[in-house]
């Protein structure tokens, strides 16, 4: 049985997450518009919204915790077209 992640840790993740997509090296072939690029870095974004999608619905979430997730989000959306433009 996998242990339950807290709330603030699921946060750190994902934005470590957020972190690796940006980091991520473009490669010289194909540079952006290669496909496996395109796929790794979605899939590191899908990862961190999933890790936070579901705070913001939880009774102990705290308003401070909802701010953070909608800043996760509003995050995810900008280094997806950062990214990916």
């Amino acid at each position: 049985m996998s242990r339950l992640i807290p709330a603030a840790e699921r946060i750190v993740r994902a934005g470590k997450l957020i972190q690796q997509a940006r980091e991520l090296p473009v490669p010289a072939d194909g540079g952006k518009n290669n496909f496996s690029y395109i796929a790794q870095v979605k899939d590191l974004l899908r990862q961190a919204r999933d890790m936070v999608k579901f705070i913001s619905m939880t009774p102990s979430a705290t308003a401070g915790m909802k701010a953070e997730v909608k800043k996760i989000f509003e995050e995810i959306e900008q280094a997806n077209r950062e990214i990916l433009s």
